[in-house]
């Protein structure tokens, strides 16, 4: 990692960019959506569209902005007071938004999005079709997860997942996290002698990191912790990262050096593959001997039946699962060719066994390469 003051040419170059704020760049200190706060950076959304750029705004602040309407004097602990807060507040959060927007010709749109949406493929092309649609009729899409019924979502992690995968499904050239800091820093950022991390060259440097204390301490759920996996997924698929504070969007966007640049990986992932690794919930776990988990990591085989010792977890065949080693360990994730309650009866055969003795339909491969991601 090494600083930089030079202007940025890849945010420069972009011409698609995913922008995802958080709750507490959005509200007020005594909470609420704060209009001025909102106002500026739609001015900055709005100068980057002027300049030709497509935005996909991925916006906290549903659950905030119903606070006050209810009569909330902070975000609530409990799941069903959350999503009331959410199904009163989206409304009014995306009229807020409409409304400054509209100031400046721009039409949006509200995209509402699950886990589902982005974990199960079907679905997922859905979402991209939408998406391009939009962006193809010239509207600013507003996304947001659908917390009036979603469950884990809320906790999801303010976002900035949700933001990667959305960056990767409009084959986004920029993804721009806006938090409540100025960008990564090398220490705990309220302590004397950290100092801002300008740029970050590699992908793999991001392991480097430690997150001495979590960001956004407000109204918001992510921190720190939870932008770095942002930004691990998006570096990861080639698309580059700029993580600076939501004041500074403009100049964010304008490839000011400003905030902390990640570098893309040198090539994109492919989606597939970013889809199993990152959008999905293991529904179990393969258990694989030694030379399964050899074959699976260093020739980037198939898993056979021979490899298995076991199985965890009730799954379908089609489904995401772990595979893991002796340790207990996660290796690699996949789909399955076989329901959880097959599993037995394949442990440890060979494939000419299984045909003989079931029939060719269990000659598969239990996961197929191509179905497979190192973990």
């Amino acid at each position: 990692m090494s600083p930089t003051t030079a202007p940025r040419p890849e945010v420069l170059a972009a011409r698609r960019v995913v922008v995802k704020v958080g709750s507490s760049s959005l509200t007020t200190t005594v909470g609420g959506i704060d209009p001025e706060r909102v106002r500026r950076l739609v001015a900055a959304l709005a100068e980057a569209r002027a300049r030709g750029v497509e935005v996909v705004l991925v916006s906290s602040g549903a659950i905030a902005a119903g606070l006050a309407p209810l009569g909330m004097a902070r975000r609530p602990r409990a799941l069903p007071a959350q999503q009331a807060a959410a199904a009163v507040g989206q409304g009014l959060l995306v009229h807020r938004y409409t409304e400054e927007l509209a100031d400046y010709g721009l039409v949006a749109g509200q995209v509402l999005l699950t886990a589902d949406d982005v974990t199960r493929r079907t679905h997922y092309r859905n979402a991209h079709q939408t998406l391009a649609k939009l962006l193809d009729l010239g509207v600013l899409p507003i996304v947001n997860e659908n917390d009036t019924v979603a469950t884990s979502e809320i906790r999801f992690g303010d976002n900035d997942r949700l933001a990667a995968l959305v960056a990767h499904l409009v084959h986004a050239d920029l993804l721009v996290l806006l938090s409540d800091v100025e960008g990564l820093y090398d220490a705990d950022p309220t302590a004397a002698g950290s100092s801002l991390v300008a740029d970050v060259a590699l992908a793999d440097d991001l392991t480097e990191v430690r997150v001495g204390r979590a960001s956004g301490a407000g109204l918001g759920t992510g921190g720190m912790r939870t932008k770095l996996d942002a930004a691990r997924i998006a570096t990861g698929a080639g698309i580059p990262v700029v993580l600076a504070a939501a004041a500074r969007a403009d100049e964010a966007l304008a490839g000011g050096a400003v905030g902390t640049f990640f570098h893309a990986a040198s090539r994109r992932r492919p989606t597939r593959l970013l889809w199993l690794a990152h959008a999905t919930e293991p529904q179990g776990v393969l258990l694989l001997d030694e030379g399964a988990v050899r074959a699976v990591t260093e020739r980037r085989a198939s898993l056979l039946a021979a490899g298995l010792t076991g199985s965890t977890g009730t799954f379908a065949a089609g489904d995401p699962v772990d595979l893991a080693g002796p340790d207990g360990t996660p290796v690699a994730r996949g789909l399955v060719n076989f329901d959880s309650g097959e599993i037995p009866s394949l442990v440890g055969r060979t494939s000419a066994d299984l045909r003989r003795d079931l029939g060719t339909a269990y000659e598969r491969e239990v996961v197929h390469r191509d179905d497979l991601v190192l973990l």
